[in-house]
Parts: C-alpha cells; structure tokens; sequence
C-alpha cells in the first residue's frame, strides 16, 4: 500500500508538472500572438514579429525562476507572502522591460542607442501588471490544484476507511470471538452469575453498537474511544479473568485529541491474540497517550513473548490489524503521522502512534 501511496503521489507530481509546462509554453505564445495581431493594426514591418518572439521568449524565461520561488515561499503568512510576491514580480518586469527594449532597439531600430539607461525600463509598469496577472494565475491553479487533491484525498480516504470498517468487523465478528464471548455468558449463567452475564450482554451490545454507528473517516476524542476499548476489554478480561491486566496512563489534554473512530481496538485484538495468549503469567496491556509540540503520542505495548528482531518489519506484512490502521492513517492524515513498531523491554512490542494534535475547539 506505501507503494502504491509513492506510485500516486509521483503520477500526481509529473502531471502537476507537465501541466505548467504546458500552460506556460501555450501561455507565452498566446501572448506573442496577440500582440502580433495588435501590431499588424499598427502597420508594422515583419521583422517586429521577431522581436515579439523574442520578447515572450524572455518573459517564458524569467518566469521560471518565479516558479521555484513561489514553492520555497508557499508557507509564508499570507501578508509576507504578497509582499514576497510583488517585489519579485517587480524586479522579473524591470529586468524583461530592458531586455525587450534592448531586443526592440537593437533588431527593429537597427541599434538605436537611448540618451539616459532609464529608458531600458520604458514600458516596466505595464510589464509588472502581466508578471503581476502571471503570478496570480499560478497561483489560482495552484490552489485549484490543491483543492482537487483535497477532493480526491477525501473520496480516497473515504473509499478506504469503509473498506477498513468492513475488514475490522469481519475481523471482529469472527466466529471465534463471537464464540469466545457468547461461551463466556454461558458460563456464568450457568454458575448463576447472572448479574454479571447481564452485564456481559450490555458491554457487548454496546460495543458492537459503537462499532457500526461510527464512521471511521470520523474523528472523536481520544476518551471517547478508550471507553470504547474498555467495552472490549471488559468482554476479553471475562476470557482471562486474572491473567490479563489493563493500564492507563493518559493525560486529561490527551483525552481531549481527536482520533479516528475505532483506532485502537485491531490493535489491541492484535496484542492479545498473537502476545496476551500466549503469556504463561499475567498479560498486561499499557496503553499511554500525551501530547508535545501540537503533537498527540499513543503507545500501546504487550509484555509478550517471542518479539520480532525487527519490528518495523511487521508493517509491511499481511497483518489485518497492522495494516488497516496504517492504511487508514495514511489516507486521513497523509505524511502528517508516524506508525512505529518497537520493542517494550523487558520483553513485549510496542506500538507507538504519532498524530496531529487536534481538539473539538481547534479543529
């Protein structure tokens, strides 16, 4: 999928490319010919056309190094920005004005030499009002082609994160689970649990309830989400009664972050099927989230045995869990988040999630 991820972004990069090459060759003859027609109003000798071709050559070539320009300051606040702009699109018009007039005097005035250098800058004010409209319009078309990308990131990441919530309750409501739970209730009905079998049947419900309400392309806070795991972990505690321990270290601005719905639970269904298991002792799940630097952390580690040398690699497997989690990250958040796997000492896997750090308030 990471792959693939390179493989549109690439398309996307030499489609944007080849579309302002495209626009700028196209856009500099179009100039040229407009004039072209202007002057045959004028009468003008045929060498003049020349001297147009010449001239939307070296406004085509000046307009180049804008280009590059305008990427290295596209962050800046937008009143620097402008600034930045009309300088730059101030100094491209003075230097084009000279060539042109240089070109015009030289090929058309047969080496006409002007009495005073500013001369060469006859003409700059208007020359500045086309690199000026240049410039809007490429950044007009960068926005448009932003807001396409936006569009196309959206339905992308919608397509996914259903195909996710397809997956994940594919991969929830398996049969082993459902039989692991239901055969839990039974139990304590027949040991005349019932109160407790009656809250069984609550979490239950309630999980699965949360499971197919929520859209996963939504985000909830963080505290939301662990009450959903809780759900989880309810039900799954009644499987390993004493042999599974929950802790929680998550802080109160933690809490309050938004996250895609139902982010956790693969992972945990996945440290407890391939770690809690298979622990001879007591398993225990550490779940810890903070935020530093606009940043939210979220660490889930096991304590179980037989950890990867190279845990990292794991992401690139064919875990479900693993998989549909980065696959869901990649598409809501693009390069804004980071997926790593690691070792938990003593022994165990950890992994640690990096996220933007949003809120109800801020989003």
């Amino acid at each position: 999928m990471g792959f693939i991820n390179r493989a549109v972004s690439a398309s996307l990069f030499e489609h944007r490319n080849r579309s302002f090459w495209l626009l700028q060759t196209a856009g500099w003859a179009g100039y040229a010919l407009v004039n072209y027609i202007g002057s045959l109003m004028h009468e003008m000798r045929g060498i003049y056309f020349v001297v147009l071709l010449l001239g939307a050559y070296a406004g085509f070539l000046l307009t180049i190094p804008l280009r590059y320009l305008y990427q290295r300051i596209w962050e800046l606040h937008p009143a620097w920005l402008m600034l930045v702009v009309i300088l730059s699109s101030y100094v491209v018009a003075s230097v084009w004005a000279v060539i042109d007039n240089a070109t015009y005097w030289e090929v058309y005035k047969f080496g006409f030499r002007p009495d005073s250098p500013f001369f060469y800058f006859k003409n700059n004010l208007a020359k500045f009002y086309i690199i000026l409209s240049w410039s809007g319009l490429y950044f007009g078309i960068k926005y448009y082609q932003m807001l396409q990308s936006e569009k196309q990131k959206a339905l992308m990441a919608s397509s996914r994160a259903h195909q996710a919530q397809l997956k994940m309750l594919r991969y929830q409501l398996n049969p082993h689970f459902l039989f692991n739970s239901l055969n839990a209730i039974s139990t304590l009905i027949m040991v005349r649990e019932n109160d407790v079998a009656n809250r069984m049947v609550n979490k239950l419900s309630h999980f699965l309830r949360f499971s197919l309400d929520n859209d996963p392309i939504k985000t909830i806070p963080l505290e939301k989400e662990i009450e959903a795991v809780a759900l989880y972990l309810d039900i799954e505690k009644v499987r390993f009664d004493e042999r599974l321990e929950i802790q929680l270290d998550v802080s109160d601005q933690a809490k309050k972050a938004l996250v895609p719905s139902l982010l956790l639970q693969p992972l945990i269904e996945n440290a407890i099927k391939y770690a809690i298991a298979r622990v001879e002792d007591v398993g225990v799940l550490t779940l810890r989230a903070s935020v530093e630097e606009q940043q939210l952390l979220i660490s889930l580690c096991d304590n179980g045995p037989d950890a990867p040398a190279e845990p990292q690699q794991l992401l690139s497997g064919n875990g479900v869990g693993l998989q549909n989690t980065q696959d869901r990250l990649a598409s809501l958040y693009g390069k804004q988040f980071e997926l790593r796997m690691k070792r938990n000492e003593p022994q165990g896997l950890c992994v640690e999630i990096t996220l933007p750090y949003q809120t109800l308030e801020t989003k």
